[in-house]
C-alpha cells in the first residue's frame, strides 16, 4: 500500500470523529426527532449522502457531481431539520431561506463550471485511489457539517427565539456577502468567457479591489448567519460558532487562497502587470475608496 494510502487511512477516523464531537455538543438543548438528538441526525445524514454518491463516482471514476452533492446536502439536511424541528419560528426560516438561497446559487455556479471544463484537475492525483478519494467526500461532510453548524443548531434548538436586533444585523452582513460572491464570480465568469482575454488574469471590477473577492463574501455572509443564530446558543452549542471561523480558515489557510494563489504564480509570476496587481491588491479584505 503507498504512503498516501496509509496516511488516508489516519485521516479517515480521525475526520469521522471531529463530526461525532460536533454532532454531540451541538446535539445539547436540541430537539429530539425519532429518539435522536435532530442537530446529531443531520451531521450523520451529511456525511450519508457523500459516502453514498461517493460509490458511483469511484466506480466511474469521475468527480462532476462532487460540489453538486455538497450544495443539495446543504438544502436536503436544511430543509429536513427544519420540517423535523418542533420550534418554526421566524428565525429558523430566515436561516432556512438563507442558507436555502446560498447553496442553490453555488451549486448551479460550481455545476456549470465543471460541465464546462468538463473534469477538475484537483480530482485527477486522488480518483484513482480509494482510500485518498474517500476521504475527499469525508472532508466534505465535515465541511458541510461545520459551515452549517450556527443555522442547523439555531434550526433545531428547543429554545427559540424572537426576531431582534442579531437577526436584522446578521442578516444585512449576508445579504452583503452573497451580492459581492454573486457579482463577483459572475465578474469572473465574463471576463473567461472573452477569448481576448485568454491567458490573462481579472484585475477589473470587485477583483480591482480584492484578488479573492468571492471568498471574501463567502465569509462575510457565513458571518452574517451565525450573528443571526447568536441568540439561541446556549452551553455546548456555543460550538455552532465555529462555522465562520471553519470556513475562513479553510479559504484563507487549506484549499482556497493558498492554492489559487500557488496557481497564479506559477502562470504570471515575474510579468510586471501581475506583480505590480499583487503588490496594490488586498488579498482578501475589499480595498475602499482608490
Amino acid at each position: 500500500m503507498k504512503k498516501a494510502d496509509r496516511d488516508a487511512l489516519v485521516i479517515f477516523p480521525v475526520v469521522v470523529l471531529i463530526g461525532l464531537g460536533l454532532a454531540w455538543a451541538g446535539s445539547q438543548g436540541g430537539a429530539i426527532a425519532f429518539g435522536l438528538p435532530l442537530f446529531g441526525l443531520a451531521v450523520g445524514l451529511a456525511y450519508l449522502i457523500q459516502w453514498i454518491v461517493f460509490i458511483p463516482s469511484f466506480l466511474g471514476q469521475t468527480e462532476r457531481y462532487f460540489d453538486l452533492t455538497g450544495s443539495l446536502t446543504y438544502i436536503s439536511v436544511t430543509l429536513l431539520i427544519a420540517f423535523l424541528s418542533p420550534s418554526r419560528d421566524a428565525r429558523s426560516f430566515l436561516l432556512l431561506a438563507l442558507v436555502l438561497i446560498w447553496a442553490a446559487r453555488l451549486g448551479i455556479f460550481l455545476f456549470r463550471r465543471i460541465h464546462k471544463a468538463g473534469k477538475d484537475d484537483r480530482f485527477d492525483d486522488l480518483k484513482p485511489s480509494f482510500f485518498r478519494f474517500l476521504n475527499v467526500w469525508t472532508i466534505q461532510g465535515l465541511w458541510v457539517s461545520f459551515t452549517a453548524a450556527a443555522a442547523w443548531v439555531a434550526i433545531s434548538s428547543a429554545n427559540p427565539a424572537p426576531l431582534d436586533a442579531f437577526a436584522v444585523v446578521g442578516f444585512l452582513a449576508w445579504l452583503a456577502g452573497f451580492a459581492i460572491e454573486v457579482v463577483a464570480d459572475a465578474q469572473k465568469s465574463r471576463f473567461n468567457a472573452d477569448p481576448a482575454n485568454k491567458g490573462r488574469f481579472i484585475q477589473s471590477g470587485l477583483w480591482s479591489r480584492s484578488r479573492h473577492p468571492n471568498y471574501f463574501g463567502e465569509i462575510l455572509l457565513w458571518i452574517g448567519v451565525a450573528v443571526i443564530a447568536l441568540p439561541v446558543l446556549q452551553g455546548w452549542q456555543w460550538v455552532a460558532l465555529i462555522s465562520p471561523v471553519f470556513v475562513t480558515i479553510l479559504l484563507t489557510r487549506i484549499s482556497g487562497i493558498p492554492l489559487l494563489e500557488q496557481k497564479a504564480d506559477k502562470k504570471w509570476g515575474g510579468q510586471p502587470d501581475y506583480e505590480e496587481y499583487k503588490k496594490k491588491t488586498p488579498v482578501l479584505i475589499l480595498r475602499l475608496g482608490r
